[in-house]
């Protein structure tokens, strides 16, 4: 089958329908404009205008010349020249009113996309298509009542969880740690929280953010242990459009710029590997930041606090930590203490981690027996609180007793059965003395009733605590590491002698 073949001509009658469809256009629309390449304006039609006063402009040679994207307001001529697709209906509304439009790529002889043609085919739509107008106001409204929502939604979810008095405790080094967060939180500075893990440093960076200016903006955490090192960049400062294959089309938003005028608290900041500490430098002292895969500077307004359970001085030695990263975190280091060093706080933590245990739980309240605190007091708590509340809960969980005694916590107590950790040793750093001498095996004594030589062992450790504190019945109850009731409850054992 042979093809007619074209006239010689061809391309001349193609080029003159091109013009005279253009220029028909030009006549029969309302008003029609050609932008190039770089987006700005070649031409505008005479019918386009009429709409300069409107959108600010006295005439068209300042308006001819611009960028499309900086005059006309909600344009889309710029998305249709970069991706070379046609928008053939839309409507677009701006301050010069609601426009039926339409856009379409120029394309040179190669197919290569030089600039676009756009035509405003209707200026007065809501008077002949009222339907479509109606329903798009319609849609356009619920997607912005959807918008504030969400923005609203995630503020809610950014929210802080803790204030100061959520860290239970009125030990002397419980109330230093709180004076020293209030003072934090009066500051813009970084804050270094230090300490062992389960000490409560999260909640102290809660509390913070919480008692500062930044209260009403969004707190943001980010645990660094637990995100793959090669995810940590697209985490901390995001990821531009189309950044690499499989990224999303519109871009993710990094932790940094979700907590733009709020705190991000960055946990086991002692895990970050190298390469990043020195981008996250530079965000700390210069508040900027590029996305993964732009070239666009952000700006961000952002308070740090940082918390780590390792040594970093000691990583900084080893080349294992960044020498000028430490010192630029390192502006309020507060050191939180461990749990073995405010025990006097056990019987208020203890109280309040049930009350916390059994209302997740939903279950009935417990309480502690006096010997089970005095067990409690008598622990090192490596673990500190964390392990503490480990130690209630399975105790809670496994057992029916609405009174907790040591017996039932015993079992979850990594050294319950040495008598555990700090024992009752005098500040001279000497233990009292419970027996005259070590017993053995044949010793008669053992031959007694055991609950006996229990209350022997006790009316002993009393007298021996009292002894060694002049009286003070409160310090006797510091050195045997029990609580003060508990300690007026056995106070009867020695009025028996």
């Amino acid at each position: 089958m042979n093809l007619p073949l074209l006239p010689q001509d061809a391309d001349g009658v193609l080029r003159l329908a091109a013009q005279s469809m253009f220029e028909v256009f030009a006549q029969a629309v309302e008003g029609m404009m050609v932008v190039d390449r770089q987006h700005r304006i070649v031409w505008i039609s005479d019918g386009y205008k009429r709409f300069l006063p409107a959108l600010g402009f006295g005439d068209e040679t300042e308006f001819v010349g611009r960028r499309v994207e900086e005059v006309v307001p909600n344009t889309l001529m710029a998305q249709v020249v970069d991706q070379g697709q046609p928008m053939l209906v839309d409507l677009l509304t701006n301050k010069a009113g609601t426009f039926l439009v339409s856009r379409l790529p120029l394309r040179n002889e190669a197919g290569e996309v030089i600039g676009a043609v756009g035509m405003v085919l209707l200026d007065h739509p809501e008077t002949t298509m009222q339907p479509l107008i109606a329903k798009f106001s319609r849609l356009q409204q619920e997607l912005d009542d959807t918008r504030r929502q969400l923005a609203a939604e995630q503020v809610k979810n950014r929210r802080p969880k803790y204030s100061i008095a959520s860290f239970v405790g009125s030990s002397a080094p419980a109330l230093e740690i709180k004076r020293q967060a209030r003072r934090a939180a009066l500051s813009g500075a970084t804050v270094l929280l230090l300490g062992e893990t389960g000490t409560g440093k999260e909640l102290l960076a809660h509390a913070i953010h919480t008692a500062s200016p930044r209260a009403a903006k969004p707190l943001v955490s980010l645990n660094i242990a637990a995100v793959p090192e090669t995810l940590l960049e697209a985490e901390f400062f995001g990821v531009a459009p189309g950044a690499y294959t499989g990224a999303d089309r519109k871009g993710r938003e990094g932790k940094f710029k979700l907590a733009d005028g709020g705190t991000l608290f960055l946990d086991e900041i002692g895990d970050m590997p190298l390469p990043l500490q020195s981008k996250l430098l530079r965000v700390l002292q210069e508040q900027e930041l590029e996305p993964l895969g732009s070239n666009t500077v952000i700006r961000v307004d952002v308070r740090v606090i940082a918390a780590t359970s390792r040594d970093l001085p000691a990583m900084v030695a080893r080349g294992e930590f960044r020498a000028d990263l430490f010192y630029r975190l390192n502006v309020l280091p507060l050191r939180v203490p461990p749990l073995r060093e405010r025990l006097d706080d056990i019987e208020a933590l203890a109280e309040a981690l049930l009350e916390d245990i059994v209302r997740r739980a939903g279950m009935a309240s417990r309480s502690l027996a006096p010997d089970a605190l005095e067990l409690l007091m008598r622990q090192d708590w490596p673990g500190n609180i964390r392990e503490l509340r480990n130690v209630l809960e399975q105790a809670c969980l496994m057992g029916d007793e609405m009174l907790l005694r040591a017996a039932q916590l015993a079992p979850y107590l990594k050294h319950a059965a040495s008598g555990a950790g700090r024992g009752v040793d005098s500040p001279g750093g000497e233990r009292p003395a419970l027996l005259p001498a070590e017993s053995s095996l044949d010793d008669p004594r053992l031959l007694r009733p055991l609950s006996e030589q229990i209350t022997e062992l006790e009316r002993a450790a009393l007298r021996a605590a009292l002894r060694a504190t002049g009286g003070n019945k409160l310090a006797a109850a510091r050195l045997l590491r029990m609580s003060r009731a508990s300690l007026y409850d056995k106070l009867p054992l020695l009025a028996q002698e």
